[in-house]
């Protein structure tokens, strides 16, 4: 159980003075809620604050993140009402947003969309989550500056801000997690002379294999993980340009769940549960990044270009560990110039054009998807207009794709065909916020989402290892096209926050994938055949959260989201939409002990001291796709957790950050809805089928400031 500060953008109307380094110091949730309302969010229509956004976005504090214990950036993000992530053990995780991921979500990082395989289930988002400073999270088809792709939002993952001008400094922290003895460390040095910037950082992380009382430990579930990020550039007055490179590699092992008579889980001939070491089958991912981002700010606005290199190379070991099976290469190339104009008689307008070139190969002896090259550009406009009390925002953006895939013939058959598809689609947005009072507002945001079908849904032929699964694509599948109605409403006093959002999307030619008896397997035995298909699909769900604080220190924090998701015209086996979340409700009772310093000893106080327990409660998911055992009901499970942190100051000065929480405090044995492992072999002997997720684990943090 994650210690968690939900931090909805519906209730942040009302302002109050409270400067960056309040916020940053201080631990009281009301304030730190009011003053993000007027944070700056880009995700939407460029440069915005948060309360006069008409879409929903949520934005996940620095303080939020220190917070949380979680072993990969998306588990992090991943209770924020209507998120979700799909999992794979401990180690990856891809996000959800409103029942709907994978290709339909763009996420961000370093100002350029992260490419690395993004199509596959246990393919996690290849970031440094050290380095992430903030999280913007849009949800709905609303962005139109990140791509048509973004159907079912974008994830904005923002680095710290660059140091005031001639400063120097840094950090180290350190973190340990017990139920899978992960250490993870990372250090920081930044600054700022004469306009001439730089920050660089360094982590590493590793874990042995985690545990449940169900299972013991799980051979497979290891991982190791090493990320370095430098920024070199200038910031002036009227023009910044900087300079990222970054590389990130992970080494995860696969998980197989393989079980033998006695109902154990197979593992390696002298594997242990609490080595580091690696074991086969693993594999290796690497991804490099340069991004260049120029800002020139002229007289009526500011022109801004980001150009990024991205080369991702995913490998596969099963044999041996000297030579890999399976061996994507990525090279992905992105570009994005758009101007801002100033604002003018009330008006804010954005125009660019943005897109990427693509190419993929395949450096292995065994395949899945075939190599492809792939041209797109969009072109969009967007703006903003104030009306008295009404805040309007919306705006157009067209796309053209070009795809190539490369056929492949082995032993005399054609493996993959050679095929071509032009694809092409117009996206929109017009929504509003209208400020009734100072501290009540309502919100609507209409849009349409456009996404194009991605090459294993197109041409996916053989076994994918990570999940067990013979995969087959479909040439023919048409672009999805999707309309979605939010409405929002947001309420805020001295004692209590009440705020609520409901969404409406109609999603035409949706791609799944779903298992099938018709289609002979050339795979080896146990192996099941499942195939990409579409259908007309329709979702609606809502979001509502409370947060009572009956007096100044004492907060009492709820959310509940709810998806239902259902395909039209079909039988009841097939009428829910597979991966689905299940309703989930979050509870956190959170006294915050200390706001002002309270020496301890002579020399040493502590400040911002809190201690809080949570509750995170998935009620059961019997909405499935069940046609041909595509799917299973999900039972229902409760996890409860302990947190506790606080400030440490040596003669006044801040050296240190301590962080302790109690995860999955009662040992529940428990599988989500959205986890992979849940369909693994069958322990006849326990007779429950698949892999459960970590048991109880205590995480310490430590961070230290120079």
């Amino acid at each position: 159980m994650q210690a968690r500060y939900t931090i909805l953008p519906l209730f942040l109307a009302a302002a109050v003075s409270l400067s960056a380094q309040e916020v940053a110091d201080t631990a009281d949730m009301f304030f730190g809620h009011v003053a993000l309302g007027e944070a700056v969010v880009t995700g939407v229509a460029g440069r915005t604050r948060l309360k006069d956004s008409p879409a929903p976005v949520t934005l996940v504090s620095e303080k939020d993140l220190r917070h949380t214990s979680a072993s990969n950036i998306v588990s992090a993000i991943a209770t924020q009402p209507g998120v979700a992530a799909i999992t794979t053990g401990s180690g990856i995780a891809k996000p959800v947003i409103r029942g709907l991921g994978y290709n339909r979500i763009v996420t961000i990082v370093d100002g350029v969309r992260q490419e690395g395989q993004q199509w596959g289930d246990e393919h996690g988002l290849e970031l440094d989550g050290a380095s992430v400073h903030t999280v913007e999270i849009l949800k709905g088809p609303a962005s139109l500056m990140y791509g048509s792709d973004a159907m079912a939002g974008v994830v904005i993952f923002r680095p710290a801000p660059l140091r005031p001008e001639g400063t120097m400094g840094g950090s180290a922290s350190a973190e340990y997690q017990t139920n899978s003895g992960l250490f993870n460390y990372s250090l920081n040095f930044a600054g700022n002379r004469g306009g001439f910037v730089w920050d660089a950082r360094w982590s590493q992380k590793m874990a042995h294999a985690y545990k449940n009382k169900m299972d013991g430990y799980v051979p497979g579930s290891q991982f190791q993980e090493q990320a370095f990020r430098t920024l070199l550039g200038i910031d002036k007055n009227w023009v910044h340009s900087h300079l990222t490179l970054g590389y990130y590699h992970l080494k995860p092992g696969i998980i197989e769940g393989e079980r033998d008579e006695s109902g154990e889980l197979e593992a390696p001939e002298g594997w242990k549960g609490t080595s580091y070491g690696t074991a086969l089958p693993f594999q290796h991912v690497h991804h490099y990044k340069a991004v260049w981002d120029t800002d020139l700010r002229l007289s009526h606005g500011t022109l801004k270009a980001i150009i990024g290199y991205q080369h991702n190379r995913r490998q596969e070991y099963e044999e041996s560990a000297n030579e890999c099976e399976l061996d994507f290469l990525l090279h992905t190339l992105t570009y994005d110039i758009r101007y801002q104009m100033m604002e003018s008689d009330g008006w804010r307008l954005t125009g660019g054009v943005g897109g990427m070139w693509q190419r993929s190969r395949n450096a292995g002896e065994e395949y899945l998807i075939p190599a492809y090259s792939l041209f797109d550009m969009g072109i969009y406009l967007t703006g903003s207009k104030r009306l008295g009390d009404v805040m309007l925002s919306g705006g157009v953006r067209y796309d053209q794709r070009h795809l190539h895939s490369h056929g492949l013939e082995e032993d005399g058959i054609m493996r993959f065909n050679d095929f071509r598809r032009h694809m092409d689609g117009l996206t929109g947005s017009l929504g509003a916020v209208w400020q009734i009072r100072r501290n009540f507002n309502l919100r609507l945001n209409v849009a349409h989402g456009f996404r194009a079908p991605n090459l294993s849904e197109l041409g996916s032929n053989g076994v994918h290892e990570g999940t067990a699964r013979y995969e087959v694509g479909n040439h023919v599948l048409s672009p999805e096209r999707s309309w979605q109605a939010d409405v929002g409403a947001d309420y805020m006093n001295r004692y209590i926050s009440l705020q609520a959002a409901l969404f409406v999307n109609r999603i035409d030619n949706y791609i799944y994938l779903k298992r099938t008896a018709a289609l002979a397997n050339p795979a080896e035995d146990g192996v099941l055949t499942y195939q990409y298909t579409s259908g007309d699909a329709r979702l609606w769900g809502f979001e509502v959260g409370a947060d009572l604080h009956p007096i100044h220190s004492l907060h009492f924090q709820n959310t509940f989201s709810y998806v239902n998701a259902v395909q039209l015209h079909q039988p009841a086996d097939a009428k829910h939409l597979p991966m689905t979340p299940a309703p989930r409700w979050t509870s956190e009772l959170k006294w915050e002990i200390l706001h002002t310093p309270t020496n301890i000893m002579q020399r040493m106080a502590l400040t911002n001291l809190f201690i809080a327990a949570n509750m995170e409660c998935n009620l059961c998911q019997n909405h499935v796709y069940a046609l041909d055992g595509t799917e299973t009901p999900t039972p229902s499970y409760t996890l409860l957790g302990l947190s506790a942190g606080t400030d440490i100051l040596w003669r006044g000065s801040k050296v240190a950050e301590l962080f302790l929480c109690v995860e999955n405090l009662t040992n529940r044995a428990y599988q989500p809805h959205l986890s992979r492992l849940k369909y693994m072999d069958t322990n006849v002997l326990k007779g429950h089928r698949g892999i459960y997720n970590p048991g109880r684990s205590i995480c310490v943090k430590l961070t230290v400031p120079f």
